[in-house]
């Protein structure tokens, strides 16, 4: 497996880099003496760098980094990603929380960061059947609404929210996990009262706003077979009424043993073949024993200790499993480079990253490349060596 450049070390650090390495790949067994790979090397290579002729490589964005909770996320981010996601910021409970009143403080500010570093923003999101209020749905006697009132009010919602942003964000989530796990489509209150084309007409209205942007469907699981499949019927059923999807987005909240490369692959061909962008969001990889699939926020469990294993800290073993399987997964991503415009981390650090209360509340988890220190992990350098020739 070829190393980091040497280029990007100092002579004095290269050896124990070289070390780290080989303890990631198994070459090695890890002794006490073995130096934190955080420790290591101070002066990392940033992964917008390493990526730079494959893709772009970003975070989402919240208000633990925008309202100065979280410094050490905000010197992650600056370093290493060139895109950063609207996480919780323009979902319809938080930016419209109510008629005729929005709330546009945090999306500002994550829109002038990005801007501010020259980094690409994405917005997520304006359509979802999740963290949408009550009466988007309903009259004010809390009967659902006819489908010409649901329309209006998605139209009047996105015709604000992304003419708002209109040439500064630059592509939109405009549907947000549409399918079930069996490729067909979610019957969501947006289905239930529009019809199968609520999508067409979001598509619609988006473009409307904004004539430029980049309009993507979002949604996870998609290399399980049922809803790849399901997904790729819909976005030709969309193409062939000339509906403007210009990108899918495929939420990698993926285990330590799913997906397979095969599965990554076929999904990954599969939509490339579309003639699609393709990009990875919303990228973590849980550590702790699973309790639920797929990414349906309502789907939460009880904690018990038994499924919170590591609250003092991740066994080097499994450490080294987070590596490998970043590694695999990047590998993955560097292959399918002619496809693939984004690959989208959810979340700077294990410390702010949302799979620490779903799907059970409070729980310690390690999904991403940065420690609760803003440190970098074994999975760091693995995927540093993935990208790296």
């Amino acid at each position: 497996m070829p190393g980091i450049h040497r280029n990007l070390l100092t002579n004095a650090v290269a050896a124990a880099v070289s070390l780290v390495l080989a303890l990631m790949t198994g070459c090695v067994e890890r002794s006490d003496n073995v130096p934190d790979p955080g420790e290591v090397l101070k002066n990392e290579p940033a992964l917008k760098d390493v990526f730079a002729g494959s893709f772009a490589v970003g975070t989402s964005l919240n208000e633990w980094q925008l309202t100065g909770r979280s410094p050490k996320e905000v010197e992650i981010v600056e370093k290493h990603f060139n895109t950063v996601t609207t996480e919780n910021a323009l979902k319809w409970e938080r930016v419209h929380p109510e008629p005729g009143r929005y709330d546009f403080d945090i999306a500002d500010r994550i829109v002038e960061f990005g801007e501010s570093h020259g980094m690409t923003v994405i917005g997520h999101t304006l359509i979802w059947h999740n963290q949408t209020p009550r009466w988007v749905f309903e009259d004010g006697d809390g009967n659902p609404v006819s489908r010409d009132t649901l329309l209006a009010r998605m139209q009047d919602h996105i015709a604000t929210v992304v003419g708002r942003y209109r040439g500064r964000i630059v592509g939109w989530d405009v549907v947000n996990e549409p399918w079930d796990d069996d490729g067909s489509l979610r019957d969501s209150p947006w289905r239930q009262i529009v019809g199968d084309d609520y999508i067409a007409k979001a598509f619609q209205y988006a473009r409307e706003a904004d004539p430029d942007a980049g309009l993507y469907l979002n949604d996870y699981s998609l290399p399980n077979e049922a809803r790849r499949d399901g997904a790729v019927a819909t976005i030709k059923s969309l193409q062939e009424q000339g509906v403007p999807v210009t990108g899918i987005g495929m939420q990698g909240h993926y285990q330590l043993d799913w997906p397979s490369p095969e599965q990554l692959n076929s999904a990954l061909e599969a939509f490339g073949a579309l003639g699609i962008e393709v990009m990875i969001t919303e990228l973590d990889v849980n550590v702790l024993p699973q309790v639920s699939w797929g990414a349906e926020i309502t789907d939460t469990v009880a904690w018990k200790a038994e499924i919170d294993p590591y609250k003092e800290g991740l066994p080097d073993e499994v450490q080294q499993l987070l590596a490998l399987k970043y590694e695999e997964l990047f590998q993955a991503f560097v292959e399918h480079d002619d496809v693939i415009t984004r690959v989208t981390f959810w979340g700077v650090s294990d410390r702010s990253s949302w799979k620490n209360d779903w799907p059970v509340f409070g729980r310690t988890n390690y999904p991403l490349l940065f420690d609760r220190e803003g440190k970098p992990k074994p999975a760091f350098y693995a995927v540093v060596d993935a990208g790296t020739p």
